[in-house]
């Protein structure tokens, strides 16, 4: 008889985020959970078996500190001391008198309905319910650890520390000694050092809330204490309208809709258009900045202008690129779809002379001259929603079909690389879609030699696009990058951005089927070293130069394009 081969830690993890999914897809349908109860018991096994790079430590007894900071960054502020917790579809919250509470890192409305409830508005797809979900099972595991520790066994009472720290977050305002000793009570409920609570106490402290991390701390374990000894469970619900919502492109239909009129308004429908997904600002600073700016940075070959205006507090320079942009063909147009995405619409027919820091072919008229698009970044399978409806044909009654003209789409964003550091380049041939067969190779008009020569490492192949990046491991992705698929990094839009593009050019016929696609990532974080992950901090200065180098190769072939 042949050996039966044990299962590796690749295959676990495997099977483990294929039992996240299926649950978090369950419980969806099924409209609630407790997660103390048996659903939130099965969320939180996968997930520490699991053991995401992203949430370090999350599987020890000792508290993950940096992986805490990285979910509060994507969570509303309060939440932690919330039983109630409601995912929504945009029900009209904001006619109310709450005000919406955004996350640092993510773009969406969350409403404190009173002491017990928080509300959070999904209209970016299903990505967005497992990204908060997967962060809400990391924050019960976290709130569980602080109550076992702080528990006395078989009893409804609790630790001296915990009683400490009670005290403290009940005096409001604290003297630095106060603050210490609470820190040190902290430190010992956590697991950790006093060194490395006071450096989480400094990260996660404002001038409005000073004792934000004691008091995250201390309702993280209140609140578990509570289920264990009073019985008080917390719930996650899912509201009716968003179980009927989601899935039908709702926002992403208002969104292209609202842009297709605007191309209406300004007669640029039939005009070549020219896509790009990017943030909101690299695509008009390269059109612009230099030439704008010309006397503050004589220097034109410097990054210097670009570092400086990627500082927010630079505003006067930044509103004048802007007023220059606006007067020289720019459109902007703020969301108001609910899917958090801007756009920028540049007119090329509209440019002043002396204003662009690219040529346009003199000989190509006006009604000929290209049209760029530019769309802020989407996130996950709202990639597939909001470009699937775009590239549909503009339709209004009584009138007949009017296609668009799309010419190019480029896609620019930041991704995790399995070899190399951050900063570094991808340029990808395929995207494979994590947990499914399905593969989507394409002829990428960008190529690994178009960045030879400019100081970073460039790397070609096939990328995956993952579920959730909170839910990598080492071990899976180090599977895909040392097995035959040869990947070279990971992102989660790529695989819906390529199936919106080929049901639009090759099963539709809405758009050409001779589209130039362009695809081209830069680092945020390498997964598989331990300390640069996302959990580890953002590019800074580091992102300016590949964005800028990436936003440039895709204006120079569009400004080329015959």
């Amino acid at each position: 008889m042949s050996k039966i081969k044990n299962t590796t830690r690749a295959q676990e993890s495997t099977n483990a985020i294929e039992r996240l999914y299926i649950t978090m897809r369950h419980l969806f349908n099924r409209g609630f959970y407790k997660p103390s109860g048996v659903s939130g018991e099965a969320l939180r096994n996968a997930l520490l078996l699991l053991r995401p790079e992203i949430y370090g430590t999350v599987a020890e007894e000792k508290a993950e500190l940096n992986g805490l900071i990285y979910v509060l960054e994507r969570l509303p502020e309060g939440i932690e001391e919330c039983r109630f917790i409601n995912l929504t579809s945009d029900e009209g919250y904001k006619k109310s008198h709450l005000k919406p509470i955004v996350p640092a890192k993510r773009r969406r409305n969350c409403y404190r309905i009173d002491d017990e409830q928080m509300n959070i508005e999904i209209t970016r797809g299903r990505s967005d319910i497992y990204d908060i979900l997967t962060h809400l099972t990391f924050l019960f595991i976290e709130s569980k650890k602080i109550c076992d520790r702080v528990l006395i066994e078989d009893t409804d009472k609790t630790i001296r520390d915990w009683q400490k720290l009670e005290e403290a977050i009940t005096k409001g305002k604290l003297s630095q000694d106060q603050r210490e000793v609470a820190l040190i009570h902290t430190a010992n409920i956590l697991g950790r050092s006093f060194e490395e609570t006071l450096d989480i106490y400094g990260k996660l402290s404002s001038k409005e809330n000073p004792e934000r991390f004691l008091k995250i701390v201390y309702w993280l374990g209140k609140l578990a204490v509570e289920e264990e000894t009073t019985g008080e469970k917390r719930t996650i619900a899912f509201s009716a309208l968003l179980r009927e919502r989601l899935g039908h492109h709702i926002h992403g239909e208002r969104w292209a809709n609202k842009i297709k009129e605007t191309l209406v308004k300004y007669d640029l429908l039939e005009r070549p258009i020219h896509i790009i997904s990017a943030n909101m600002h690299s695509v008009m600073n390269s059109l612009f900045a230099k030439r704008a700016l010309s006397k503050e940075f004589p220097n034109t070959d410097s990054l210097e202008i670009y570092e400086t205006l990627s500082n927010s507090e630079n505003v006067v320079l930044r509103t004048k690129v802007e007023e220059i942009a606006t007067k020289n063909g720019m459109i902007s147009i703020n969301d108001t779809s609910g899917t958090n995405i801007d756009v920028q619409i540049f007119d090329m027919a509209k440019l002043g002379k002396d204003t662009c820091c690219y040529e346009i072919d003199k000989e190509i008229p006006n009604d000929k001259k290209p049209v760029i698009f530019v769309m802020d970044y989407a996130f996950g399978e709202q990639a597939y929603e909001t470009i699937d409806e775009f590239l549909k044909p503009y339709f209004v009654k009584k009138s007949p079909k009017r296609f668009l003209n799309i010419n190019s789409i480029s896609i620019m964003g930041k991704a995790g690389i399995l070899e190399g550091g951050k900063g570094d380049l991808m340029i990808p041939s395929a995207h494979i879609f994590e947990g499914t067969a399905d593969n989507y190779p394409f002829e990428n008009a960008l190529c690994a030699e178009d960045f030879k020569g400019y100081g970073l490492n460039v790397y070609e192949g096939a990328m995956v696009t993952v579920l959730g990046t909170s839910l990598q491991n080492k071990d899976i992705l180090k599977f895909f990058h040392d097995s035959t698929w040869n990947v070279i990094g990971l992102e989660m839009e790529g695989v819906h951005y390529q199936k919106a593009i080929q049901s639009a050019s090759k099963i539709r016929k809405s758009i050409r089927e001779d589209i130039t696609i362009r695809y081209a990532y830069y680092a945020s974080d390498n997964p598989l070293e331990t300390g640069s992950t996302l959990a580890s901090g953002g590019l800074g200065a580091t992102g300016v130069k590949p964005t800028y180098l990436i936003t440039d190769k895709i204006l120079t072939q569009i400004f080329n394009t015959k």
